[in-house]
């Protein structure tokens, strides 16, 4: 098969034959149809990620056709057509157990843990506990998009953030899990300001949801903005971006007890950022995280994306070949571009 790959960390990115994978007793193989790009497999190509063994194949974010199975795989057949969340997991531990799989304790994440699926064929672990069958009316690029920043997204607004219509939702960041976000808390009724620095991408998040905008560059003080349209602060506030400067101002745009959803990954020199814990204590705030999202919660995001209440597919930006991927991935730290970009050629 042909794959992106790389052999040292920020260096080349090239096309290449690399052997086909197959199943373990308890995976599938699947054939990618289509995967995002996403700024977690630039993380990973900064060398951010120590689970990632090089040389190495990235790509988390998928959809494809089962074309092999493990012999203790019961409940899945090939030709299905099937997505799944970034992270995998095992179905054995005490996190699975409870039915947290996202927190797995021996998680398998694609692009990261293993080779990914900048690739025509990706191998999976664990399936008959992480694949989600796709239903006929969703295209592959658009699940393709789901498996991180969406589902990422939908766990962070429904599951740890519990937003609630009339809310106020401050979003930092209107890249793929900002604009995730967007789309879903106004689904839920939710009244949802976006932050960022670029107007196209302000101007987009509006068409998705959002009622107000800051460009973070030309205000003042962003906190003092959110708390003058919110009438006292955000109920919730998400980091989408993940940087010590969008950290601090989630924290700190929030009403009393209201909470702090961190999303953005914060790595590297990134990983311990200032928080306004004064403010925590004095307001009965929450500081939650969102890491991915649990396979078994998926009926809940598809049926509204089947009802027409989220739409994701409004968010794939553009469509590239596996060639443009050498590029594309290097540049991700420029934030260029509006919405998704979904690799749905391997050529």
């Amino acid at each position: 098969m042909i794959a992106a790959i790389y052999r040292d960390f920020k260096g080349s990115i090239a096309i290449e034959n690399v052997p086909d994978p197959t199943p373990t007793k308890q995976g599938v193989v699947i054939r990618v149809e289509a995967t995002g790009l996403c700024r977690s497999d630039w993380h990973g190509w900064m060398g951010h990620d120590p689970d990632i063994r090089l040389p190495h194949v990235p790509g988390h974010e998928l959809a494809g056709v089962i074309e092999a199975v493990g012999s203790e795989v019961a409940s899945w057949r090939t030709g299905q057509c099937v997505t799944l969340p970034f992270v995998c997991g095992c179905g054995r531990c005490r996190q699975c157990a409870a039915g947290q799989q996202q927190v797995c304790d021996h998680q398998f994440q694609p692009g990261f843990t293993h080779w990914g699926s900048f690739a025509q064929y990706v191998a999976i672990d664990y399936a008959d506990a992480n694949l989600v069958e796709l239903p006929d009316a969703i295209a592959c690029t658009t699940a393709a998009s789901l498996g991180c920043r969406f589902a990422t997204a939908f766990r962070a607004i429904v599951d740890q953030g519990q937003v609630r219509a009339g809310q106020w939702v401050a979003v930092h960041g209107s890249g793929g899990v900002g604009l995730s976000a967007i789309m879903i808390a106004g689904a839920l009724g939710a009244n949802v300001i976006a932050i960022d620095i670029d107007d196209r991408k302000l101007d987009f998040a509006r068409t998705v949801g959002a009622v107000a905008t800051i460009n973070a560059q030309t205000v003042d003080d962003v906190v003092a903005e959110i708390q003058a349209i919110t009438g006292g602060g955000a109920d919730l506030s998400l980091d989408a971006l993940g940087s010590p400067t969008t950290c601090f101002q989630s924290v700190a745009c929030l009403r009393k007890r209201g909470k702090h959803v961190q999303v953005g990954l914060m790595l590297a020199d990134h990983q311990h950022p200032p928080v306004p814990m004064d403010k925590v204590i004095a307001g009965e705030l929450e500081i939650l995280g969102s890491h991915g999202m649990q396979a078994h919660r998926y009926p809940a995001m598809l049926a509204m994306i089947a009802a027409g209440k989220l739409q994701p597919e409004k968010l794939v930006g553009s469509t590239i070949p596996l060639s443009e991927a050498v590029t594309a991935l290097p540049a991700m730290d420029r934030y260029q571009g509006t919405g998704v970009t979904i690799i749905d050629r391997f050529e």
